[in-house]
């Protein structure tokens, strides 16, 4: 298992690298995984790829507007709960297409002034598929840099829900936006 308290002092090329790189040696070494055992991969991405992510700020970004700033202690809980829950489904959902390939990451090389609180990683992931172009938008905070936005197939994850939860806010508000993850967590749990 990987500790938050691993990527403390990490660069942040480094921690991306053994967050994505960490998460397909442990899906390519387990037998259930590389199965397809979609909870088994789940398990993977939230003990390998999730302590390299800042889902607090994910969370607070993608719920547009005020509705964040609003919430109540409780409902910020669950949505940061629920939205959670969503990211490392859908991470390991992409990352179960990978699980039979031969794969390999191309970082590229990243300067960063000692003063820095935010950077774009850019990474290249090289199969059978091509060439597929993923960056990573991390921030420094007190814990060291954490990921908390992955652009990949021409868009940015976040972007992307904040339209949705846009949507969802619209109709029912906090409460509605926290139904609807939930009823679509429960649903994808299957």
């Amino acid at each position: 298992m990987v500790s938050t308290a691993a990527y403390a002092q990490t660069a942040p090329d480094a921690v991306v690298k053994s967050a994505v790189e960490g998460t397909v040696s442990a899906m390519k070494a387990d037998p259930q995984a590389r199965g397809g055992d979609m909870a088994k991969i789940t398990q993977l991405v939230e003990t390998r790829f999730l302590p390299a992510k800042d889902f607090q700020r994910t969370t607070r970004i993608a719920v547009v507007g005020k509705a964040w700033s609003t919430a109540t202690p409780e409902q910020q809980k669950q949505l940061y709960e629920q939205f959670t829950l969503l990211l490392a489904r859908t991470y390991a959902a992409s990352l179960s297409q990978l699980r039979d390939q031969d794969v390999n990451f191309k970082f590229a090389p990243v300067s960063v002034p000692a003063d820095a609180k935010n950077i774009v990683m850019q990474s290249h992931v090289l199969s059978k598929g091509g060439d597929n172009a993923i960056d990573y938008r991390l921030t420094k905070g007190p814990s060291g840099w954490k990921v908390y936005d992955i652009h990949m197939m021409g868009a940015w994850l976040i972007q992307v829900y904040q339209t949705q939860f846009a949507d969802q806010l619209s109709k029912g508000g906090v409460d509605g936006l926290i139904k609807f993850l939930t009823a679509y967590n429960a649903r994808s749990a299957g």
